[in-house]
């Protein structure tokens, strides 16, 4: 479903051939997959908690198509390039919710919220004009008002093409390695003071772009990573309710290590 979506019949075509061919992309990929936690991502069998993804937006093309056909809700700005995103992922089986947490966005946050009690949510926090891989308040705002855990997502692409555009959008070429990287749920407490928020959104952007370099020399090195996870499509619905229950912070000690091995090593 898409809110105030008014779209020409060229963007609709360009979803529909995007939700079709991307997908199939992904095989000519070597992509894996690490995860702090299995049970955030909509398309596997442990997952059991709405959370707020959190990417950069040079990587839309790698993150999105790993969730077509899953209980997910993309937040698409209403910026005119936008309309190209948000048929690609209403064709792709995904809620989308066109507006921003910020620029006359009450009705994009009460959608937001409709939409947080049957699906994650995804969006790129430094889109859609930058600058670059500085985090916009959004997704830690959000959490803080669902109280929705932020899950940081890194993404890490080997000598990709990039285009000369203000993020530098990655796409990879036919047979390179994608690795993404995703971090572990933080939850933000509701009625933070905006200080809080400030303090948080600057962990969250550090922990991002943490996550994104060791994806990048992951993908870089060719080496194995302990834990991961070869990329698996499963197709659900896109609206999933779960019982109400309280957050719990993972202790440190629980929180799995992420460490590169090299390829002769076991990934154990």
């Amino acid at each position: 479903m898409s809110d105030n979506s008014v779209a020409t019949r060229k963007q609709v075509a360009f979803g529909r051939i995007n939700s079709l061919i991307l997908p199939r992309a992904f095989d000519l990929l070597n992509l894996r997959i690490c995860y702090y936690d299995r049970s955030v991502d909509p398309a596997r069998p442990e997952y059991n908690e709405h959370v707020i993804f959190s990417f950069w937006h040079e990587y839309i093309s790698v993150v999105l198509p790993r969730w077509g056909f899953t209980p997910l809700t993309i937040l698409c700005s209403k910026h005119r390039d936008g309309e190209w995103v948000n048929q690609t992922a209403l064709s792709a089986g995904m809620n989308v919710v066109r507006g921003s947490t910020s620029r006359g966005g009450s009705a994009a946050i009460r959608q937001l919220k409709k939409y947080g009690k049957i699906s994650s949510i995804a969006m790129s926090p430094d889109g859609p004009r930058g600058p670059r891989r500085e985090m916009a308040l959004g997704p830690i705002f959000l959490a803080s008002l669902l109280g929705m855990p932020v899950v940081p997502v890194g993404v890490g692409i080997s000598n990709p093409y990039r285009l000369n555009t203000w993020d530098r959008f990655a796409i990879p070429r036919p047979f390179s390695r994608v690795r993404i990287v995703f971090g572990p749920k933080i939850y933000i407490p509701r009625k933070s003071s905006r200080e809080e928020l400030e303090a948080a959104k600057g962990s969250v952007q550090r922990l991002m772009n943490s996550l994104c370099d060791t994806a990048e020399s992951w993908a870089e090195s060719g080496e194995k990573m302990i834990g991961e996870q070869a990329f698996q499509r499963v197709r659900r619905t896109n609206s999933l309710v779960f019982e109400k229950k309280e957050p719990s912070q993972p202790r440190d000690g629980d929180r799995p290590m992420l460490r590169i091995v090299r390829s002769d090593e076991d990934a154990a």
